[in-house]
């Protein structure tokens, strides 16, 4: 019988640990995975996985009921040396950048378990890789050190090359190699900053103890460049993003949402958190330009989709124009454009799960993914009236069809980047234009012509198989219904973030006293960030 005086000893522990307890059950849950002993069916070790996911999912919405909607620097903060010669310390904590991006990871990861096969080649491995990179990127969203960002950071490179050269299409060689190469590269330049960063300010690496106010004008455009372009992979940014159409074509379904859903996400909260936040006043100084890059990825991206036949390439190419309109609204650095950046981010993960999750059922009932022979999906008796409707939906939010979160979160970038970056935002409208082209063309060729009578019947489509699509559905619908149930938790953090930029941070989007107090809290001080932590 358990020790009764033990429960609030370890009730106390967990309370005090909350982030660790976010980033550790993953990592417990993918040892137990892998210490099972081979009798155990692959059924049971994907058991192990949903509990496990769901229990960092329940945690990470636990989290958000604690989070302090009047404070605006990091929460829940933990600290711990670890490598004190090297200025490593095992430093965690959130706030309203950080955590939404969180629940997002552990949400589409259990997404992606859901739709991984049943039948599975070599499940163990599989179900370790996806528990390590659901713990490597909350750690990198949680870290609140340099180097432990990197830790995390390159901690998710070789699960996703594993998942891409095992699990991945025909040119799975070439795609996972590929992504190995660049997002190496991104780590290095990265981390080349990082550690230039941490030696000017005296070998600390932890995040409130940094200030880039006494680096020169050079050093700082050195660093913030390394940093630029180290994350512009990651995103992926015009012209770094040429791993992303083969990688995201041939990894699975469920590694394709891992990689657009999240992974591309680490690359924009890093020019946030570390161009935006640590360089200030040089961010202001290339702005302009980082507009132009962003402007030119999205209608590279949107011109890019226009022309593919394979429809899940056409997603791929779709995720670079979203991105884009990222980067314009962090470049202007308004409140409400980072507000609108951060929005866009977690609806571009949504919404592109929800694509990549369709596309895959799509592949598999009907064995192509060719424009050109795919038609007729709609068909009520022969086709697949349910999953082209769920596509349907889906084309529109991506669109930025009003009543959508897509239309929320690009309306906030548009409206806090104007005032900035008229022309480029115009352009971005235009471009935004162009989404609806290509998903029209993808909708009128699969969804709507006469069924090839050669294919007379395709497998129907199981209740089960659509529970995935008909939940994130139902949250690009709320939330574009309520965005305020998404932008209440981002909106003081992003109030106090541009206070350096603009001088002042003021209430953009959430007209609550909450954020009016919280908008009041500056971060910088020319450019030293102050935790609450």
């Amino acid at each position: 019988m358990a020790n009764p005086f033990l429960i609030p000893v370890i009730i106390n522990l967990i309370d005090t640990n909350m982030l660790s307890t976010l980033l550790w059950l993953p990592i417990i849950g993918a040892i137990i995975v892998g210490l099972f002993p081979d009798k155990f069916a692959p059924a049971k070790l994907r058991q192990i996985t949903v509990f496990f996911v769901a229990a960092v999912l329940l945690w990470s919405l636990y989290l958000l009921t604690q989070y302090n909607l009047t404070s605006s620097g990091f929460q829940f903060s933990e600290y711990r040396e670890w490598a004190k010669p090297i200025g490593l310390s095992y430093n965690l904590g959130v706030d309203g950048l950080s955590l939404p991006l969180i629940i997002l990871n552990c949400f589409l990861t259990g997404i992606a378990i859901y739709s991984t096969e049943e039948k599975l080649e070599r499940p163990r491995l599989y179900y370790i890789l996806i528990l390590l990179i659901n713990a490597g990127v909350s750690g990198a969203l949680m870290a609140k050190n340099l180097l432990l960002f990197i830790v995390f950071y390159e901690l998710e490179l070789i699960p996703f090359y594993l998942m891409i050269a095992i699990w991945g299409g025909e040119k799975r060689g070439y795609a996972s190699i590929k992504f190995l190469l660049y997002t190496a590269v991104s780590g290095l330049l990265v981390l080349a900053a990082f550690l230039g960063i941490g030696f000017l300010n005296g070998g600390t690496f932890d995040y409130s103890s940094l200030s880039t106010a006494d680096f020169s004008q050079k050093t700082q455009l050195l660093l913030l460049t390394l940093l630029l372009v180290g994350f512009g992979i990651k995103i992926p940014l015009v012209p770094l993003h040429t791993w992303l159409p083969d990688a995201y074509t041939e990894a699975s379904p469920a590694t394709a949402i891992l990689l657009g859903g999240i992974l591309a996400k680490l690359g924009t909260y890093g020019l946030v958190r570390f161009g935006l936040q640590l360089f200030p006043e040089t961010w202001s100084l290339i702005a302009p330009g980082l507009a132009i890059v962003g402007v030119i990825s999205v209608i590279y991206g949107a011109l890019s989709a226009i022309a593919q036949k394979d429809i899940k390439r056409m997603v791929a190419y779709s995720s670079i124009g979203h991105m884009g309109y990222i980067l314009v609204a962090a470049a202007a650095g308004t409140g409400l454009s980072v507000l609108g950046a951060v929005a866009q981010m977690i609806s571009h993960g949504l919404i592109l799960a929800l694509l990549f999750y369709l596309v895959g059922i799509v592949e598999r009932k009907a064995g192509t993914r060719d424009l050109d022979i795919l038609n007729g999906l709609m068909n009520p008796i022969r086709g697949l009236p349910l999953v082209s409707a769920l596509l349907i939906l889906a084309g529109m939010a991506s669109a930025g069809i009003p009543g959508l979160v897509g239309f929320v979160a690009e309306f906030i970038v548009f409206q806090g980047s104007f005032s900035r970056f008229p022309v480029q935002t115009v352009l971005c409208i235009i471009a935004s234009g162009l989404t609806a082209v290509y998903f029209v063309i993808l909708l009128n060729r699969t969804c709507f012509g006469k069924l090839d009578n050669k294919l007379a019947y395709y497998p129907k489509v199981l209740k089960s198989e659509t529970i995935p699509a008909f939940v994130l559905m139902v949250l690009i619908v709320f939330l574009g219904i309520q965005p305020n149930y998404l932008v209440r938790w981002i909106e003081p953090t992003t109030n106090s973030m541009v206070a350096s930029l603009s001088g002042e941070a003021k209430p953009s989007f959430v007209l609550k006293k909450s954020s009016q107090k919280s908008s009041k809290t500056n971060w910088f001080n020319r450019g030293k960030f102050l935790s609450n932590s």
